[in-house]
């Protein structure tokens, strides 16, 4: 074992799991990874979780890695959107509510109507769907005031774990971003006093490249090491990549993400695309769907085939919408089947649910890149996540999509972006930096193929034709 050697550790606290990389500072080489599972509960729209088990899947994970007690420094990606709300003594007064918790649509819908998409579009970047926190909070405060009353700290769950760490309440301008009540300049007191938060309960905003602290006694860590900002897991993923503005990403695992770091700040009036900020001072436009590779999973399933027994040909066109949908705007989907004839093969059935969970995502990526003020040239598609092992969903990405993929060889991208932030205060490096120094982006490129205009038109004309069937709860 190398005794000069400095080693970091990267954590990705996902909404199913918390992965922890330790990571040589030098080469990028992961050393070795840990893994402890969540429970996540809730039927219909609910998905809760305990933030207990977020921190002890956390001491699993990074002690498993073998090196917790070597670490020089560390950091913490986490699923984004996620209402953490803490009483006094740091309890939470009720179970954290998940990004894919759509219990909030009404209350989206209804702050949406109060100041109008194009002041949320300006000042927050974004227009709230059920995901975002501020919906969250307005349903607790509705569902559950006595929690609401009892609060003493509004957290995001990698809020929550830099919490448990350091002591402090710190978030950073990323995760922040996706809250609803956070803009370019701050915290939008106007859109606090609309949903009853008072300022005091936030978390302190770090700047890029800052520490949020120092790792207190209680963790499987050496007490006094620096933890840096941390932030959300769709920053994280982008750090690790170490993106240049206009290089497009889709991540494919339990939610489906299309992303790519901008210079121009996004302002989308629809809808479609979130303009997050990122962890480096840039801009993330991003647009997210709920159903992805579980979606496509579970259809798979029921067809009694295995994920990438596909075939080509047939006009089926499922959309696999079996937790709502986001990106549409569909919180109170289900999944639809139209076009069934009597030639449709179970394979065909299958690739048209990959086509219909990929269709949102692709068609969303030349409005990412326009309202982040880059230009949609045809540059590979960063394709990344668990998905994107998968040559069913290699193929239904080049073939939607008319575009080169690469395939990154690097895995955990969401940790490995959390360690380059560790890397970077050991070193004075911006993060995005260390991962291009890491060559995380290394892997093969996979030529594109034909446009299939005739699908994705299918699928457009279904989703205009079904619109009506998915406008409240009830129908």
């Amino acid at each position: 074992m190398n005794t000069g050697q400095r080693v970091v550790i990267g954590v990705d606290s996902s909404t199913q799991a918390t992965k922890a990389v330790a990571v040589d500072v030098e080469s990028g080489e992961v050393l070795a990874e840990g893994r402890a599972a969540h429970t996540v509960n809730g039927t219909g729209g609910a998905r809760e979780s305990d933030p207990e088990q977020w921190w002890s899947a956390f001491t699993e994970a990074v002690a498993a890695t073998g090196y917790a007690d070597r670490a020089a420094a560390v950091a913490v990606g986490g699923q984004q959107h996620g209402l953490v709300a803490l009483d006094a003594d740091g309890r939470p007064v009720h179970p954290a509510l998940l990004w894919n918790d759509t219990r909030s649509a009404p209350q989206a819908a209804a702050l949406t109507e109060r100041l109008g998409r194009d002041a949320w579009a300006e000042r927050t970047g974004s227009v709230p769907t059920a995901a975002f926190t501020v919906a969250k909070w307005a349903w607790l405060r509705e569902h559950h005031p006595e929690a609401a009353a009892r609060t003493a700290a509004v957290r995001l769950p990698h809020d929550y774990l830099t919490g448990r760490l350091t002591g402090s309440g710190t978030t950073d301008r990323g995760d922040a971003s996706g809250t609803g009540w956070w803009g370019e300049h701050g915290y939008d007191k106007e859109i606090l006093d609309l949903v009853g938060l008072d300022r005091a309960l936030l978390p302190e905003v770090v700047e890029p490249g800052r520490a949020a602290g120092a790792v207190r006694a209680g963790s499987p860590l050496p007490e006094g090491i620096p933890v840096a900002a941390g932030t959300g897991d769709n920053m994280a993923a982008a750090l690790g990549l170490g993106l240049e503005p206009g290089l497009p990403v889709v991540s494919l695992g339990t939610s489906g993400t299309a992303y790519a770091v901008t210079r121009g700040r996004p302002a989308d009036r629809s809808g479609t695309v979130a303009g997050f900020a990122d962890a480096s001072g840039r801009w993330l436009p991003l647009a997210c769907t709920l159903n992805c590779t579980l979606a496509v999973d579970r259809i798979a399933a029921l067809l009694g085939r295995d994920r990438a027994d596909v075939e080509p040909g047939g006009t089926a066109v499922v959309l696999p919408f079996l937790d709502g949908e986001r990106t549409p705007d569909l919180p109170y989907a289900s999944g639809l089947l139209h076009g069934l004839r009597h030639d449709t093969t179970p394979g065909q059935l299958l690739q048209a649910a990959y086509d219909g969970a990929a269709h949102a995502l692709l068609t969303a990526l030349d409005d990412v890149l326009r309202h982040g003020g880059e230009a949609a040239d045809d540059a590979p598609i960063l394709l990344i996540g668990g998905g994107a092992r998968g040559t069913a969903w290699q193929d239904t990405v080049r073939r939607l999509s008319g575009r080169a993929v690469r395939i990154p060889r690097a895995a955990e991208l969401v940790a490995l972006g959390a360690a380059a932030q560790a890397a970077g205060l050991l070193t004075g490096e911006e993060p995005a930096a260390v991962a291009r120094r890491w060559g995380t982006t290394d892997g093969p490129l996979l030529d594109p193929l034909p446009r299939d205009d005739e699908a994705l038109a299918r699928i457009a004309d279904t989703l205009l034709r079904a619109g009506r069937l998915f406008e409240g709860p009830g129908r």
